[in-house]
């Protein structure tokens, strides 16, 4: 089973971590307040969380099979299928063509993106077509991780959404599959023994993300420091977090923090690092703002915030768009297509880069 190391080289005791709270699925399907409260905080505070009794083990179980499967395809085969450089999210994405800093720095992942319209539409693609491993297993493997997955963060959202004041079903119209969006389930690989950045540091392109890694790798920015800490991988644990456009919705009240992808530490690093994640985002026409005219809670945020901080003016569509064709390595024109790339994640970066002296 693809990841399933652990055993072989645990999590090294010595490396600084950061904790996450542990929210209990099933007690938050069931409107538990003690778990509501505790996902709130971990919403408004970090923004990240561990999740247990999700109920989706067996398939995630299932997508790191298809995913290195897929992976292991020759490279030539694998590039039929890349998403190129006009800021498209759905397809193949080699090693080596992403920039994870200012400075134009290479990634060294490549993964596979399967949007949630062409699983939902199969075996009718809304989008694109997909390599043959992932077509053989899209009945038995993708879309049950798919829809299960749908159904967890969707729980979620309707919980932030009751939080917040905002009317019932505000946000999962938002989500509704009425027209394309931008939700997708991705297989991640990154090749042992490797010792620059994985993933760069950012804020993820939209609502939710619901993740899965069986070695380190990820690591977080608490707010309010300029200190990166790994996020300990727990057996049955999802890792989940907020992003931009959740963060937007809310006015800021719930938080899209920072993170990156590293090397796994210690004896890990010797080994291949999957990662399956699950990413919900707004319908493409969505335009990326706070929600203010539907609860006082989030009213209040914005009007204590600089003008249009909470109101992009861009649909989610042009939202994801914008920021993957900036990290593309064949559209950067300098530091400024990274920055270019930034979403609410901006200000913290620029903080760093006046105090580094970076132009």
């Amino acid at each position: 089973m693809p990841g399933l190391t652990t055993a072989a080289a645990p999590f090294p005791d010595d490396v600084p971590t950061h904790p996450l709270v542990v929210i209990d699925y099933e007690l938050l399907a069931q409107g538990d307040r003690h778990e509501v409260d505790a996902l709130w905080k971990a919403g408004t505070e970090l923004g990240f969380w561990y999740l247990k009794n999700h109920g989706v083990e067996w398939e995630v179980d299932q997508m790191f099979d298809m995913g290195a499967e897929t992976l292991d395809l020759p490279l030539d085969e694998l590039m039929k299928f890349e998403q190129g450089d006009n800021g498209n999210s759905f397809g193949y994405k080699a090693r080596g063509t992403i920039q994870t800093d200012a400075n134009g720095t290479r990634d060294n992942v490549e993964f596979l993106n399967i949007a949630q319209d062409d699983v939902l539409s199969w075996p009718h693609p809304t989008h694109r077509t997909y390599p043959s491993t992932v077509n053989a297993h899209m009945e038995d493997t993708i879309i049950p991780f798919v829809r299960k997955s749908m159904q967890v963060n969707n729980t979620i959202l309707t919980i932030f959404e009751r939080q917040l004041g905002l009317p019932q079903g505000a946000l999962a119209q938002l989500h509704s599959t009425e027209e394309p969006c931008g939700s997708e389930a991705r297989c991640i690989k990154t090749p042992p023994r490797q010792s620059s950045t994985g993933v760069g540091e950012h804020t993820d392109f939209g609502t939710l993300t619901f993740l899965h890694n069986r070695l380190g790798g990820l690591q977080v920015m608490p707010p309010g420091t300029q200190k990166w800490l790994y996020v300990k991988p727990l057996p049955g644990h999802a890792i989940c977090n907020v992003g931009d456009a959740l963060a937007l919705f809310s006015g800021g009240i719930l938080r899209s923090s920072l993170h990156r992808v590293m090397p796994p530490p210690g004896a890990q690093s010797q080994f291949e690092r999957y990662s399956i994640a699950f990413f919900t985002r707004p319908r493409d026409s969505v335009v990326l703002r706070a929600l203010w005219e539907g609860s006082e809670m989030i009213a209040r945020t914005v009007l204590q915030a600089p003008e249009g901080k909470y109101d992009t003016g861009s649909t989610s569509a042009e939202w994801i768009a914008r920021r993957i064709k900036k990290l593309r390595l064949k559209n950067r024109q300098g530091p400024e297509t990274w920055y270019a790339s930034l979403g609410t994640e901006h200000d913290g970066i620029s903080r760093r880069r006046c105090v580094r002296g970076a132009v």
